[in-house]
């Protein structure tokens, strides 16, 4: 049994070696193909002009303009969306939670579509709109799961209820104004396409605080998964320390919801197979995890425009159609073993 266990801690203590030298890469591949790739093709070494200053106008254009930025949200959004994902599945001690558990997914989603058809002349705040609808719908699932304290059942609970609630308002919303539907429906599939310099000068503070504070996070989160009791023999002030990782985890996925719309699985997928590769020790889990979600992202959405062309899939379509199977099969994978 001693010698079972200790096998295993040395080959999570491999795997977390090699796994953040191989995201790392695997993200800078990401970057190239995500820059070069598109309706016009750009080799190496026109990447390597346009990013030195000595290329094509028109190249410049489309790289520093179109493509780049659009590369470095689906970074933000990956990582945010995966920090997510990892801080409620350990503050609800449940491998399949994910950042729609809180209410999150459905708030924003809700106050999108409030400004987009309701509000149709306040279209520009709807990041705002998105941002500020996912942290008040955390806030109302906490406070309905309150009752002496959060139990993670009471939450999840709680989170399915105001998930539908809010669903089934905007659905009406959508059916009172069916003429503008069309114009919420990128945003409720989950997308990238035309975001620019502005939307990620937007959300760049919320998600660089949200990730700097992860980094604090750590120490909490592994606590809590000791269980309540344990924790609070170790000095943990549980329901405090539980509404502060669940107010990080809506901030995190409200600054990703507010700029890239409902993409799913992210927050659901990558912590749970990074659990499975290297364990539940958040000093790892919480940083490979971020860069996981940033590859996943970046590498989606560069395929959902490439090899869909001349139409350009929303990537929160691809991961719901890749992440899904996939999900499964490791929940399969994981019975059997």
């Amino acid at each position: 049994m001693k010698m079972n266990i200790g096998l295993d801690f040395q080959k999570r203590q491999t795997r977390r070696r090699w796994l953040i030298p191989g995201l790392l890469v695997s993200l800078c591949v990401a970057t190239c193909f995500g820059l070069a790739l598109g309706s016009v093709q750009l080799t190496m070494p026109d990447l390597i002009s346009v990013l030195s200053g000595t290329g094509q106008p028109v190249h410049e254009k489309i790289v520093m303009d179109l493509r780049l930025p659009r590369v470095l949200i689906g970074f933000i959004v990956g990582a945010c969306l995966a920090a997510s994902g990892a801080i409620l599945q350990g503050v609800v001690r449940n491998p399949l939670a994910d950042p729609g558990i809180i209410g999150v997914t459905a708030g924003g989603g809700l106050a999108a579509v409030l400004c987009m058809i309701v509000f149709p002349a306040f279209t520009y705040l709807l990041p705002v709109a998105a941002f500020l609808g996912a942290l008040l719908a955390a806030l109302v699932v906490y406070i309905l799961s309150f009752d002496q304290g959060v139990s993670p059942l009471k939450l999840i609970l709680a989170g399915v209820a105001v998930n539908a609630l809010l669903g089934a308002i905007m659905n009406g919303f959508m059916v009172l104004y069916s003429e503008r539907v069309q114009a919420v429906l990128p945003f409720l599939s989950g997308g990238l396409n035309g975001r620019s310099w502005h939307h990620l000068g937007f959300v760049s503070p919320y998600a660089l605080i949200g990730l700097c504070l992860c980094f604090f996070a750590v120490k909490p989160a592994n606590l809590l998964l000791l269980g309540d009791e344990s924790a609070q023999l170790l000095g943990v002030r549980v329901e405090r320390t539980r509404f502060l990782m669940i107010a990080l985890a809506a901030l995190l996925a409200g600054a990703a919801v507010s700029v890239s719309g409902l993409v799913g699985f992210v927050g659901l997928v990558v912590p749970h197979l990074i659990r499975l590769l290297i364990g539940d020790d958040y000093r790892y889990l919480l940083p490979i995890s971020m860069l996981g979600g940033a590859v996943l992202v970046v590498f989606a959405d560069t395929a959902a425009r490439v090899f869909f062309t001349p139409i350009e899939l929303p990537v929160g379509i691809l991961l719901a159609c890749i992440g899904a199977p996939f999900f499964l099969y490791l929940l399969k994978k994981k019975r059997r073993g």
